[in-house]
């Protein structure tokens, strides 16, 4: 797998802060109820790796990542917990060669034209804009489209489903990452059924936008 078949799975990819690992397997189970298929765990809790693991395994169909890779370490726990995609806020050398040796697919996160192109430099195309709306928003990316326009971007951070569409009318944004859908203190409620009318309703940008 490549990090363009993540992408080319949806428009939305759902960025997960989970604090207990058991409620991941029903939180997988809402998203792909509402027609999601990946998933990005955040690995801000301790409890992020297990629950990596939890969700891959009950949930075979979706695409279960890791968020906020810092380290090459990182990289061999993820792919030991079953993760198959991982995503960084940032990129440098030793996560880069890290996640290649672990086998595993990065999105490598950017939020400047110069860490752009030395990341082009490295035969990265597919990148995640961080932090989007504090580092310039969609004027930023739209401008980009012409000096820049090997780059495809996945950008995450402040946005919302009120903005996700203007993001998604970009040619260079085939996905966007989100919070809303399933936000942390849902997930602790176990309140599954808004977590599902929310994938469906994120789900359904995609139709909007194809």
């Amino acid at each position: 797998m490549q990090i363009a078949d993540v992408i080319a799975a949806g428009c939305v990819m759902p960025v997960i802060v989970i604090d207990k690992a058991h409620d991941a397997p029903a939180l997988g189970e809402a998203l792909l109820e509402g027609g999601i298929r990946t998933a990005e765990i955040t690995l801000r809790t301790a409890s992020a790796l297990d629950a990596i693991t939890a969700m891959a395994q009950a949930c075979p169909d979706l695409m279960v990542g890791a968020g906020t890779m810092m380290t090459a370490e990182h990289a061999r726990q993820v792919r030991d917990a079953g993760g198959c995609f991982a995503v960084s806020p940032g990129a440098t050398d030793a996560l880069i060669a890290g996640c290649a040796a672990a086998k595993l697919p990065l999105l490598p996160g950017a939020s400047s034209v110069s860490e752009m192109m030395q990341l082009g430099e490295k035969g990265f195309s597919l990148l995640k804009f961080f932090p989007a709306s504090a580092a310039g928003g969609v004027d930023f990316i739209k401008a980009l489209i012409s000096p820049l326009p090997q780059f495809q971007f996945c950008p995450t951070g402040g946005i919302s489903l009120a903005d996700a569409p203007d993001w998604l009318a970009l040619d260079n944004v085939p996905c966007v990452g989100g919070s809303w859908i399933a936000p942390r203190d849902v997930i602790a409620e176990n309140n599954f059924t808004t977590i599902k009318q929310n994938a469906i309703t994120a789900a359904a940008l995609t139709k909007q936008r194809s």
